[in-house]
């Protein structure tokens, strides 16, 4: 990890508004490698872009929807992936029901970024926690043209109003984030807008308490129902947001598995 914070190769805007990565640090919680956005000013993509790149890679960063965890989740995963020889580019995404913003708004930037950084290169999508529901939502939109996922920790479908777990569990708030839960419970088979049309990869935490592991196996229960090419890892000692740092237990391990899987994808 490096002990100061890595710069993109260029910024690219998706909404009005300005360049808010070094001109403007209030909107940032925390301090490098540990910053949270709060607040989006502007969504954007922050390019890490290498020499005889193999493929791109948008990066989803979690923060459950109301923030976005850019550091441990976003650029230190960008690193990572320019070590394997893939463009990365972190998508900083407006937030639901922020600032008057629709329910699906990091949707439609999450489209933008893609078409934003289309090139001739395979695309890969790779998001952690409420990252990895949104790079899933993505892979089920059929201009994704993605030839991969990778989604780890995620709330893909247990936040839904008729999936949820534990049972009875209460609406999140604010109401257009529960809303987009709602219209995209991924990998629910009775629910075929919401089965990726991409390879899947998973990588859960069986006691997560914040993402409980209802979500991979009711992926997993679709993945063999309607024959979707999935990998799923479940550690059984993973805490909760385990991304690229934690290495207490077999879950250290995960960054090998997926980089060897999203290898595989590009053959």
């Amino acid at each position: 990890m490096s002990l100061s914070q890595p710069k993109p190769n260029r910024v690219l805007p998706l909404s009005q508004g300005e360049d808010f990565l070094f001109s403007d640090s209030s909107v940032f919680s925390g301090q490098w490698p540990d910053r949270t956005l709060a607040r989006v000013p502007r969504a954007e993509v922050w390019a890490f872009e290498v020499a005889d790149a193999k493929a791109d890679v948008l990066v989803c960063g979690g923060g459950g929807y109301v923030a976005l965890v850019v550091d441990r989740e976003g650029i230190e995963v960008a690193q990572w992936l320019n070590g394997l020889g893939y463009n990365a580019y972190v998508l900083i995404h407006r937030l639901p029901g922020a600032d008057g913003h629709p329910k699906d708004i990091a949707l439609i930037d999450g489209l933008a970024a893609i078409a934003a950084v289309r090139s001739e290169r395979p695309l890969l999508l790779f998001g952690l926690s409420s990252g990895g529901h949104l790079a899933g939502t993505l892979a089920c939109q059929p201009e994704a043209g993605a030839v991969g996922v990778v989604i780890a920790y995620a709330p893909i479908n247990a936040n839904h109003k008729d999936y949820k777990a534990p049972a009875g569990k209460p609406d999140y708030p604010p109401a257009e984030k529960q809303a987009f839960y709602n219209d995209w419970p991924i990998g629910i088979a009775a629910e075929p807008h919401g089965v990726p049309k991409c390879p899947v990869f998973l990588a859960y935490a069986l006691t997560d308490a914040i993402v409980p592991v209802e979500h991979a196996l009711n992926f997993i229960k679709t993945a063999r129902d309607v024959g979707l090419d999935l990998d799923a890892h479940i550690f059984g000692q993973a805490p909760h947001g385990f991304a690229l740092r934690d290495k207490a237990g077999t879950h250290a391990g995960w960054p090998d598995l997926a980089a060897a899987w999203m290898a595989a994808k590009l053959k």
